[in-house]
């Protein structure tokens, strides 16, 4: 699986530049001979109907180039902001991807538990950290953690996992930067016969946005079942 390679910082910075004008709606892709009904969580747009090359750079980011990204989502509230000429948050976004190399075949229920098994190898035992925030502050910026392990399930695997971003600068210059944390969901699931991954992120806070990130990736990956019944 691949690591976070552009932190949440940085693609605010690069989102506050972008002509983003989007809404939520669900899409039909083709996979192989199969036709994949998607959809965004509630209060997500996704953008790749854009066809910006800017904004498909910043998606490619997020994953590597043996993924086809399907969806990359970004908050209603960014999108406002947007067209308000308001600097954007990005604190929250998300991206749904399919393996290139899986696209065109039925995947088996052994081929995917391969896949998952390769995707999701050496991650080590979920942290028992009581503070992550004090924890994550001690780590090296761009050190990944496994968190929780959210579903093992012969047809979708779910993780939590989370890392420290570079500061944030201090509003002023006699001020402080802020220490900043990036959780992340990653779900590996089987539906009609096409592996699919989603990556949730958020900004950490505080146990909220753990708890946030539970329920949007379970949500996500039910109604994405529930549309291609």
């Amino acid at each position: 699986m691949a690591a976070v390679r552009t932190p949440a910082a940085l693609i605010a910075a690069l989102l506050s530049a972008l002509p983003l004008a989007c809404a939520a709606a669900p899409v039909t892709v083709r996979l192989g001979v199969e036709r994949i009904a998607l959809d965004t969580p509630p209060g997500y747009s996704d953008t790749t109907e854009l066809a910006s090359p800017r904004l498909q750079n910043l998606a490619e980011t997020l994953t590597p180039a043996s993924n086809r990204i399907l969806i990359f989502a970004l908050s209603d509230a960014d999108v406002r902001n947007f067209t308000l000429g308001d600097q954007l948050d990005a604190r929250r976004y998300m991206i749904a991807v399919t393996p290139k190399g899986l696209e065109s075949q039925r995947v088996s229920q052994p081929q995917f538990a391969a896949f998952a098994a390769e995707s999701l190898q050496d991650l080590g035992k979920p942290l028992e950290q009581p503070d992550l925030a004090k924890f994550l502050a001690t780590q090296a910026i761009g050190k990944l953690h496994l968190l929780a392990e959210l579903k093992r399930e012969p047809a979708v695997v779910s993780v939590m996992q989370a890392t420290r971003v570079p500061d944030k600068p201090a509003p002023t210059f006699w001020g402080s930067p802020t220490p900043q944390y990036l959780c992340f969901t990653t779900t590996l699931f089987l539906v009609r016969g096409k592996a699919l991954q989603l990556q949730v992120y958020s900004l950490y806070d505080g146990p909220a946005d753990t708890e946030w990130l539970k329920t949007i990736t379970q949500r996500w990956q039910e109604e994405l079942l529930r549309l291609n019944r």
